[in-house]
Order: C-alpha cells, then structure tokens, then sequence
C-alpha cells in the first residue's frame, strides 16, 4: 500500500511533464513559460502532493499555472511514510522497503507517460481538451488512494487486527531489542522545542541532506525534461512518451536492487557511492554529445537509462541510512522531515536549469546535475569517515565503563550520542 501511494504521488508530479507533448502551453498561459517553461512554473510541487483535481480543473481555466500549487498544499508524504516503516522493519531491513517504496516513483514516470496517452484520447469528451482528462482522471486515482489509507494502515503492529498476539509480540520485542531496550525509544518519543534544537544543531543532519539535495536536482530535472528531451531526438509525441518508459523501469529495478545489497551487506556508504559515480558517467556522455543529439540518439538515450540507474536509489539509500543512525522515534521524525524539506529545494533549483532557449544542449542543466552529483560523493564519503572515526572512538569504552559511568535513563536521554550507540557506515 505505501507504495501505492508513492506511485500515486510521483503520477501527479510527473504528469504535467506529459501535458507538455499534448498542448497545455496554449490552452494556459503564464507568463514564467516563456522563460523556463510549465516545470519551473510547478517548481512548488516539490512541496505539492495529491491536491483534488475537481478543484485544480476550475482554477485552470481561470489561474495562472504558476500560482496554482502555491495555493493548494504544502505537505509532504515521503518523511511520513519512511517514519511508518520504521516502526515495522529492523534495521537493516529499512533500505530494501525504503526502495520498494520509492521504485513508485521511478515507476510512476513509466506508467504516466501510459495514463497520458491513454487520457489524451478523451480529448473533446464533456468539451475538455486531452490534457485536462489527464488532470482529472489521474487527480481521482489519487483521491481513491487517499480515502483507502486510513483503513488499510496502522501505525504500529499493536494497531492492527489480522496479526497474531504472538506475531504481535514478536515484532514489538524486535524492535524494542534493536533500539537498547524499553527505554531508549521511549525517551524523545514526543516533540519538545530541545528536541527540534537538537535536530537543528547536530551536523549529520546538513550532510545528509545536502546528499538529498544534491540527488533531487538531477533526478527532477532529468524527470522534468525527458519528455522534452526525447521530442529532441525526433520522436513524436505518443512515441516520445513510451521512449520515456525504459529509463524509468530501469531506475525502479536499480533502486530495489542497491536496497536489498545495501540491507544484505549493512553497508550504506558504498550503495549511495556507486550510485552517484553510475550518475556521473551518464551525465558525462550526455553533455558533450547533447548538442547533436539526433546524430548522437543512441549513445545519449543509453547514458538517460544509465542516469536513471543511479539516481533512483540515492534518496531511499539516503533515508535508510539517517534512520538508522537516530535514536528516539521524535527525533527521527524531525529529521527525516527537515532533511527532505532542505532536500527538495532540489526541485526548485532542477526546474530552473534547464533553460528551453538552450536545447537541446542544456549545457546549464546537464552541467549542473553532474557538478551536484560529484559533491553528493563528497557529501556521502564524509560521512562515512566521520562516522568510522566516532565509532572507533566510542570503542574505546568497554560497556562495562559504560554502564557504570551512566544510568540508564542517560544512556537513553543521549539517544544516538550514546557512547553504546554505533553509527551504520
């Protein structure tokens, strides 16, 4: 069901990529598409989950595009729902369920250029054009997803009926075991303003979401402007949409895989690393050739499938590894929430690089993502020297020294600052 969700959220977002090929721009004027086209004017919608589409199909006939998802939402699903899983899978079974997760995404690119085509045809039906049918029917698949959540999810596995007492049991027991014992989760269980200073204040968290922030510029460039990059190649615009399919269905498979390696091997580092270098060579192929990219379609089609092969699995990899490495159900909340918040300015900067009066170079686009793909390296292996080097450090004290120095009530008031806490490389 989670993934259900993300899928839905992902088609919303990527649909107004679609509209594109089917003639938004001259049914909606606004006055930022002359400069950076519809993906710089719902920028925002980094901030914008599944707002109605009953609602969003009147004020498209009377808005400015850009003004739309300002006024509507400023939610966000994934830090929410990466929260929920934590409560349900170990440790070291985050990054395969976070990935999962996030494969919606991935998919969802695949499968809105699909709902597109297919809503286009609707085009004259109730005197709406083709595009308006995509907001519309994808907006009530969102909607019905919605309005199923609350029924189908609990918060916790003593929330829920169709588990056994002892099936129940078993997993309360796992993870009370995995987090130190009764205590250490139940200590920052609640909001406090010191909590969220905490959060503020603690330098693991600027790194991890500069990481984030340095994976969404590319991944929602390249997402904002495939279908116009494929339209470059020559492909019209049903043909345009299906040759937009295989990068995405390429990254879903590439995300699950590094999250069951990741979670096999409880190492975080290397399966953001590799990723990132994998994002590199794409972006390196793709900028020198992009300028003839009609002569060049092969190889620049070849490095977008392999772009989207590393991008896809840094953000789970990323949240995987942060929420392994907070202790105290509040804390790890706040942090997953105030790194995808400074992560998905991301999105902002991505609909701003890739200017229209450059294709089908964008030397700006492409040269920027592949800059913030070398700094989400830098970034990643920082902390994983920082980390290596705190637990050395920690090591040094046997738990015995530990214990006897701390009570337990302190030892789970440190949280992950514990000198029994170990940081996941």
């Amino acid at each position: 069901m989670p993934n259900g969700v993300s899928n839905r959220r992902s088609l919303d977002r990527a649909s107004i990529n679609d509209k594109e090929l089917y003639a938004v721009h001259a049914e909606v004027k606004t006055n930022m598409e002359g400069r950076k086209g519809d993906a710089s004017a719902l920028a925002d919608r980094q901030f914008v989950e599944a707002y109605p589409d009953k609602d969003r199909r009147m004020l498209l006939r009377k808005m400015d595009l850009h003004i739309i998802p300002i006024l509507i939402s400023l939610y966000r699903l994934v830090p929410g729902a990466f929260l929920f899983m934590t409560k349900w899978y170990a440790k070291f079974e985050l990054a395969t369920r976070f990935s999962i997760f996030y494969v919606g995404s991935a998919l969802s690119g695949a499968f809105s250029g699909l709902l597109a085509y297919a809503f286009a045809q609707m085009d004259g039906v109730g005197g709406l054009a083709g595009w308006r049918w995509i907001f519309i029917m994808e907006g009530l698949m969102t909607v019905i997803v919605g309005v199923l959540i609350p029924f189908i999810l609990a918060d916790t596995p003593q929330g829920v009926r169709w588990l056994k007492k002892d099936e129940c049991r078993y997993l309360v027991a796992r993870m009370t075991l995995q987090n130190g014992g009764s205590g250490a989760e139940e200590i920052g269980h609640h909001f406090s303003w010191k909590l969220l200073w905490a959060v503020v204040s603690d330098w693991q968290f600027y790194l991890f979401a500069f990481n984030y922030y340095s994976n969404n510029i590319p991944t929602y460039g390249l997402k904002f402007t495939m279908p116009q990059i494929m339209k470059n190649m020559g492909f019209s615009g049903n043909n345009a949409q299906l040759m937009t399919i295989p990068p995405y269905i390429a990254g879903a498979i590439s995300a699950y895989v590094f999250g069951r390696l990741s979670d096999k091997f409880r190492r975080r580092s290397y399966f953001l690393v590799i990723p990132q270098f994998l994002v590199i060579i794409g972006y390196s192929i793709l900028t020198p050739l992009a300028p003839k990219i009609k002569q060049n379609m092969g190889a620049c089609y070849f490095a977008i499938v392999l772009a989207n092969i590393g991008l896809y699995p840094i953000s789970p990899g990323s949240s995987s590894w942060i929420s392994n490495n907070l202790a105290g159900t509040a804390k790890r909340a706040l942090g997953l929430g105030y790194i995808a918040m400074i992560g998905n300015l991301g999105g902002i900067v991505s609909s701003y690089i890739f200017i229209q009066s450059e294709a089908p170079a964008y030397p700006t686009g492409f040269g920027t993502s592949l800059a913030f793909a070398v700094m989400g390296i830098i970034a990643a292996t920082t902390l994983d020297v920082i980390y290596m080097r705190i637990n050395k450090k920690r090591d040094q004290m046997s738990e015995a020294e530990v214990r006897e120095k701390y009570t337990e009530e302190e030892l789970a008031a440190l949280g992950d600052r514990s000198p029994l806490f170990r940081y996941t490389l």
